[in-house]
């Protein structure tokens, strides 16, 4: 079985950097159970893919949420990961889905990128979605937080048989500068060759071959991405008790148990009368 993995990788003699990332079996534990419109999974792909490119260009350890939100139809959609590429996500969708582009499915609205290091202070990027495509969002992110020329390509599969999406990502090193620049430019017009069915089904050193075979790519080992809800009966638990024994017990009684659902896996966790009383003895 294929994995999902993510590719770090950089040139010998040229200042600037790149990901690629292929994911299938994560997106699809993602959507599975949600009904959600076809431009919809599509839009969760491309934002589980942008996760994940991220978590790997920022360098640090903790946890990372690229949410979008807005007026549209999809009132939000977001991906929550981490360093180890432990996925999830949802969107909320309120209305009816007439097109594919960001103003069509989110509307007026802002893509806030939150980090949240295992050491540090908390970080969150807010800005507005001025185009229609999520890429070209996430360049202008890089721009204004980073001060770095950044290109993104995505591709999207999705139907009854296949549900994978994948991404290519390049970024100029801040050394040389006018040598980096030139270094970009040279990469992002080799990378805008690229197919998005090559980007979806090639394995990494193919793409790279194919795309860079004069430039002499160099692979780093590859991170495996993996959709891991973080749910549980504890935790579910923990938020019982803030609830109150009394107001559980009313439940249970209205309605025989108490039933929880987690959002994101779709997992019911059902609480009787005695697991009630259990809990608060």
């Amino acid at each position: 079985m294929k994995q999902d993995l993510l590719h770090r990788y950089i040139f010998d003699d040229l200042d600037v950097r790149g990901e690629l990332v292929q994911v299938e079996h994560t997106l699809k534990d993602i959507v599975a159970g949600h009904n959600y419109p076809v431009e919809v999974q599509t839009l969760l792909g491309e934002l589980l893919v942008a996760s994940s490119l991220l978590t790997a260009t920022l360098k640090f350890e903790g946890d990372i949420a690229v949410q979008l939100q807005g007026d549209g139809p999809v009132k939000y959609a977001v991906i929550n990961g981490n360093h180890q590429q432990n996925m999830r996500g949802i969107a909320r969708v309120e209305g009816e889905i007439t097109g594919s582009g960001i103003s069509d499915l989110i509307g007026k609205g802002h893509m806030i990128i939150t980090i949240s290091p295992e050491k540090g202070e908390r970080y969150q990027g807010v800005v507005p979605l001025t185009s229609d495509s999520l890429a070209k969002c996430l360049e202008d992110y890089f721009v204004q937080s980073e001060q770095l020329k950044t290109r993104l390509w995505f591709a999207t599969q999705i139907g009854q048989d296949s549900v994978k999406a994948a991404g290519l990502f390049l970024q100029v090193l801040p050394v040389n500068k006018e040598k980096s620049q030139s270094d970009f430019e040279h990469l992002e017009a080799l990378s805008d060759t690229i197919k998005e069915d090559e980007l979806l089904t090639l394995d990494a050193q193919t793409v790279l071959t194919r795309l860079y075979h004069e430039d002499n790519p160099q692979l780093f080992e590859p991170q495996e991405v993996n959709f891991v809800c973080g749910c549980s009966r504890e935790k579910t638990i923990s938020a019982l008790v803030n609830v109150g024994q009394q107001a559980l017990l009313e439940d249970v009684e209205q309605h025989g148990e108490v039933k929880l659902s987690c959002h994101y896996c779709l997992t019911d966790y059902r609480f009787s009368e005695q697991d009630i009383k259990s809990i608060f003895n």
